[in-house]
């Protein structure tokens, strides 16, 4: 069901010349009968006639979204996009053990996790161990800065050498599906949200996410848990 519904507003999308002419001609009662009979409420877009097909073609990208995160079975499942804007599938790191963490610039926690993330990295890059950093604005506004500038920042006042991705939201309806997937495999103590900066999601070598700490826990803590799952002494 949830398919032919997102397969109706697709099609609603797909010629801008048809599109047009539909959003002039429709009354605002009208795009409402039809959103209802797709399934997606009335109050979910403008009241403005023009606004219609935009407000469809966002609920069908974000409905797309929501399903692929539903759909994966593992962290290798999803492409992302690195600091260049280009394309990494994350099946690349089949058989490495993965720390994931939204890193923040300006926050009170950068000094101490960047120190000993790169520590972490540095002892057991080379064991099968590997850092996913993906930045994120959304606390405190605490990494504001460009993706060149974060990469700069990291890699030379911390030496980071794991990769740093692309700026994403890890909250809210704009959350990268990487994150939805991440959180709904672990959630918090005080629900699925992410709570600030530099919480950390530990990933299996089969993509598996078998553990999560918060902002707050130092990543030299649990160094005894990377070391488990890399099977190293």
């Amino acid at each position: 069901m949830l398919c032919s519904r997102l397969r109706c507003l697709r099609n609603l999308t797909l010629s801008s010349s048809s599109s047009l002419l539909l959003s002039r001609h429709l009354s605002s009662h009208s795009q409402r009968t039809l959103l209802t009979i797709a399934g997606i409420p009335s109050c979910s877009i403008p009241s403005r006639p023009v606004s219609f097909l935009s407000a469809a073609s966002s609920l069908f990208s974000r409905s797309a979204s929501d399903m692929a995160s539903q759909s994966a079975s593992s962290i290798h499942d999803f492409t992302v996009k690195d600091a260049r804007g280009n394309d990494v599938d994350l099946g690349v790191y089949k058989g490495k053990v993965l720390l994931i963490v939204n890193v923040a610039s300006q926050c009170g926690l950068t000094n101490s996790n960047y120190t000993e993330l790169s520590q972490l990295y540095e002892k057991y890059k080379d064991q099968g161990f590997e850092i996913l950093a993906f930045p994120c604005n959304q606390f405190g506004a605490q990494e504001p800065g460009s993706n060149e500038e974060i990469v700069q920042f990291a890699c030379t006042r911390f030496k980071a050498e794991y990769p740093i991705f692309d700026k994403v939201d890890v909250n809210g309806s704009n959350a990268a599906p990487i994150y939805k997937f991440l959180k709904s495999s672990k959630g918090g103590l005080f629900g699925d949200s992410i709570k600030w900066n530099f919480s950390k999601f530990l990933v299996d070598k089969e993509g598996r996410v078998v553990d999560r700490y918060a902002p707050t826990t130092s990543p030299l803590s649990f160094e005894k848990d990377i070391k488990k799952l890399l099977g190293v002494s």
